[in-house]
């Protein structure tokens, strides 16, 4: 086990003791949050030190140097800081400051409240990043009984999560900051442990590593900056899994866009690219409904669609979700040159349909959904036709069954593209291949990689992957169920009548032979039969 690893390890096994009978998925923000904010409060001081703006004397600590340094100052100092990081902690706030009360039993439950507030109010010194940083510990319920049954019982608990954090190492042992890896392995333990919920804010990491690959694909070499964006980002992850697939040269150019409908989950998503280096100017995350709020670029005040592209796309949506698809949509631009709008009872098509809008002429689409997408009829076999007939699909790729939390079916890859040189699509059915593990399935990094090199190879592979001509598609009335393409069909071995007859006989001459002996047995305990 790595040193991460254990560490992790470690860090769980100590949640699970604190957060006693709370949900693990409303204790995560708890966690989570003082973690991000002990980030931040240490990225603030590497900046006072690195700008020579705080030179501490020999002996003193930065955050002792901070607070005399600023105190007649201190909104200047705000101020200055806001403007290079996009927020700014008070010397009295600062993580340091919170640990000291903490040891000096000087915390009052009010400090804790004051310290969010006070956050959130320096947020919009800089007006750039006010979306960035304003209400990410909104979701940090201070006032939960199940933390105590008093204020200073609620204060104690808070007092328990902060020094569990604090005694966490953000450094491995070979000096690498490991705070990202530490802060994505809990927000998948918590996803495993919430049940139906954890697929709301967690795409499993595989799942993830291959769209991911899947659109980093043959990447254009002269491009000034990478943009994905992710309409249904939950904690941000699947974004990240796509940044770590560039070469480490062009990561720092890599600009995030995501969506998300649910405002913890924003808030984790926010802190969850920003605690994996990406600076706010990088990113940019919405918190709203993305089948009824197009990106923020969307229509102008004349009415005329102005929509954002980007080079890649990723979306792991909730699978059949309910959505108002009054008839008034058919007149916005992402659906409207389909005809018909996904049912009201299943919005897989909608998501299609806003993702591929938002696809630039040359970048890779690719979005994770129910196999229903791939045959049901109506309206979205009418939608389905039309991406076809536009030569927008590229691949269909069957995932195993129970890869993700809160759902055992199998699901399905779609890749799609606006400019395609062939009329083909392929067809891959890797649901056969996975590690059973105990509550889901798994998949293998030597798994992954046959998906990958088969989509990028584009052959006929036996009982695998097929080319199939947009003819043949016809032929079968645009449905895409896999097995009518790939034929995993197995011959079974022929029987040996010869062999079965001859098994059939010893059986028989064996039991008779248990029977003469246990009759044998029985007559010398005087037993008759």
């Amino acid at each position: 086990m790595s040193n991460t690893q254990e560490l992790t390890s470690k860090i769980w096994a100590m949640a699970n003791e604190l957060r006693g009978n709370m949900d693990a998925g409303e204790f995560k923000n708890y966690i989570l949050a003082f973690m991000f904010y002990r980030y931040l409060s240490e990225h603030q001081e590497e900046y006072l030190v690195d700008q020579k703006i705080i030179i501490p004397e020999e002996g003193q600590s930065v955050n002792d140097a901070y607070k005399i340094e600023a105190e007649d100052e201190l909104a200047d100092y705000l101020e200055d800081i806001s403007a290079s990081l996009g927020y700014a902690i008070a010397p009295n706030d600062t993580w340091v400051s919170l640990n000291e009360k903490i040891d000096n039993s000087e915390v009052i439950p009010s400090d804790y409240q004051a310290i969010f507030d006070n956050f959130n109010m320096n947020a919009q010194l800089n007006e750039d990043a006010t979306i960035d940083f304003k209400g990410v510990f909104s979701d940090v319920n201070l006032g939960d009984s199940r933390l105590g049954g008093s204020t200073t019982a609620r204060a104690k608990s808070l007092n328990n999560i902060v020094k569990l954090v604090d005694s966490i190492s953000y450094k491995g042992e070979d000096g690498k900051d490991v705070l990202g890896e530490i802060y994505e392995y809990l927000i998948g333990q918590f996803a495993a442990t919430a049940g139906k919920k954890g697929g709301e804010f967690y795409t499993p990491h595989q799942v993830s590593q291959i769209l991911a690959k899947l659109v980093t694909i043959n990447l254009p070499e002269d491009n000034e900056y990478f943009s994905v964006y992710d309409p249904t980002m939950g904690s941000g992850s699947l974004l990240l899994t796509v940044g770590n697939e560039l070469p480490e040269e062009r990561r720092k150019a890599i600009k995030y866009y995501g969506q998300e409908l649910n405002t913890t989950t924003y808030n984790l998503a926010r802190m969850n690219l920003m605690m994996h280096d990406v600076s706010y100017t990088n990113m940019s995350l919405n918190n709203a409904d993305t089948l009824e709020s197009d990106w923020p670029d969307g229509v102008d005040k004349q009415g005329i669609d102005q929509p954002r592209s980007f080079d890649a796309v990723v979306a792991n949506p909730p699978y059949s979700a309910k959505w108002d698809n009054s008839e008034a949509k058919l007149k916005d631009p992402r659906f409207q040159e389909y005809g018909k709008l996904a049912p009201a009872s299943k919005a897989d098509f909608a998501f299609i349909l806003h993702s591929i809008y938002h696809l630039n002429n040359t970048g890779t689409m690719a979005i994770v959904l129910p196999h229903g997408v791939l045959f049901r009829g109506a309206a979205e076999g009418k939608i389905r036709q039309v991406l076809i007939e536009k030569n927008y699909l590229d691949a269909v790729i069957g995932l195993p069954a129970n890869l993700f939390y809160g759902t055992s079916i199998p699901t399905t890859i779609l890749v799609l593209k606006k400019n395609r040189p062939t009329k083909d699509v392929l067809f891959i059915d890797a649901s056969n291949e996975f590690e059973k593990g105990k509550n889901q399935n798994k998949l293998t990094e030597e798994q992954i990689d046959k998906i990958v090199e088969t989509y990028k190879a584009k052959e006929f592979v036996d009982k695998y992957a097929y080319n199939a001509s947009i003819d043949e598609i016809k032929e079968n009335d645009y449905n895409l169920n896999i097995p009518r393409y790939v034929d995993t069909f197995e011959e079974e071995e022929p029987i040996d009548i010869d062999e079965v007859n001859n098994l059939l006989k010893q059986d028989t001459e064996e039991i008779a032979k248990l029977e003469a002996e246990i009759n044998e047995q029985m007559r010398l305990l005087g037993i008759n039969i």
